[in-house]
């Protein structure tokens, strides 16, 4: 499920979250609500094919996955996981939440 969200900021970004509600994915912030749904729709299409996730290990040690567009942009981001394991665990579970739609937040 994505959700798309309004920060402090005053601008919108999209959240995939587990079924616990913790957060999978965060996109880039965007301006308008109306780009934020486009961007959530690229996330839905760009996330069918796995592929377009970038692993990452970062100097700490933890892991990161970046669902990343055709031109190599940056749309999204996960929250950093203690192993390997749990990062594929992460994008297996992104993906299946993303499959299930879109509801407004």
């Amino acid at each position: 499920m994505l959700e798309i969200r309004k920060n402090r900021e005053g601008t919108y970004c999209v959240v995939v979250k587990s079924d616990q509600g913790h957060t999978l994915l965060e996109s880039i912030s965007i301006n308008e609500r109306r780009e934020a749904e486009k961007l959530a729709a690229k996330i839905r299409h760009l996330a069918g094919n796995p592929s377009n996730f970038e692993r990452t290990t970062e100097h700490s040690g933890h892991f990161r996955f970046t669902l990343k567009g055709p031109d190599g942009s940056i749309l999204g981001r996960s929250l950093p996981y203690q192993s390997e394991a749990g990062m594929e665990n992460g994008i297996k579970n992104t993906l299946a939440r993303i499959a299930r739609g879109l509801s407004e937040g």
